[in-house]
């Protein structure tokens, strides 16, 4: 997947005092890894707006719930960042993107309450659709259900969505971190719709693939929270400025160099590539997992 420039640009709200856009039909979720499963939802979303003369709107809340409320925030690894989130949005071609903070008196709030301050006072929402298992709001308590009784009450329609699967296995965010994490990316990207995606920075390292003239960049993601898959060799394509760069890329803690730190890496040596690029934002397409890392008899 490459970020298109030419793409109609997905409009990101955090203030919605001045939201205003006809007939919002709204999806409301963590949407994390924006996979097949949420594209299926996404799309429909898309269908409904086509009928009603609407826009799409897609209604996610940052940061991660678990990282405000102490809930295992030091296992926490999500698929996307809410820079990747955005681009994915985008791709998947969605008008709005609201991005809600999530505190400790947002988690309080009942789920009909926020329908009517949030989807019905400030987005003027005319059609909910959710996915086959969403809940939210304060102990989750807002299902399907409640949702309806909530539609029927502030008078918009609702819809829920099936699960989506791909020969025969439901797809979800745990199952492709789960795949991510233990090396099978091919089955990873499957389902994820696209090849698994970092965001990151160009920062300086030691120089020694340079000196024996294969130059490497190293790349910290953007969020320390980013899910970093299955150490080991990868093919992939790193993305700069709209253009694709092929290259080779390690991750782990590069056995053959004794450096005597425990420093996990992510390295990537561009192919007939001289460029200078420290402190460039750029973004990793993992294409394929060739073999785990190992150790060489030299440098």
């Amino acid at each position: 997947m490459l970020f298109l420039p030419f793409l109609k640009k997905v409009k990101i709200w955090t203030n919605l005092e001045d939201f205003n856009v006809p007939n919002p039909v709204v999806t409301i979720g963590i949407f994390d890894g924006v996979h097949q499963g949420h594209r299926f939802l996404l799309d429909r979303l898309k269908e409904k707006a086509l009928e009603i003369s609407g826009e799409t709107v897609v209604v996610s809340l940052w940061p991660h719930p678990r990282l405000v409320l102490g809930k295992d925030q030091d296992n926490l690894r999500y698929l996307t960042s809410i820079e990747e989130k955005t681009v994915l949005m985008q791709q998947a071609g969605i008008d709005n993107f609201i991005v809600i903070p999530f505190t400790h008196e947002f988690a309080m709030m009942e789920s009909c309450v926020f329908v009517k301050e949030y989807l019905v006072n400030k987005v003027g929402i005319k059609q909910l659709i959710v996915g086959y298992n969403h809940k939210f709001g304060k102990n989750r308590e807002g299902d399907f259900e409640n949702l309806m009784q909530c539609a029927e009450q502030y008078n918009f329609g609702i819809q829920r969505m099936d699960s989506k699967s791909v020969k025969d296995v439901k797809i979800s965010s745990s199952l492709i971190r789960e795949l991510l994490n233990s090396g099978n990316l091919d089955m990873a990207n499957e389902y994820l719709g696209y090849d698994y995606l970092l965001r990151g920075k160009v920062v300086g390292g030691n120089r020694i693939g340079r000196k024996i003239g294969f130059p490497t960049a190293n790349i910290v993601a953007d969020d320390s929270h980013k899910l970093i898959p299955r150490d080991g060799v990868y093919a992939v394509h790193l993305e700069l400025n709209g253009k694709l760069f092929p290259g080779m890329l390690n991750i782990g803690f590069r056995p053959t160099i004794e450096s005597g730190m425990a420093i996990k890496t992510v390295e990537v040596n561009l192919f007939d590539f001289m460029e200078d690029i420290y402190e460039k934002n750029v973004f990793l397409h993992f294409r394929k997992r060739i073999r785990d890392e190992k150790k060489f008899t030299g440098i």
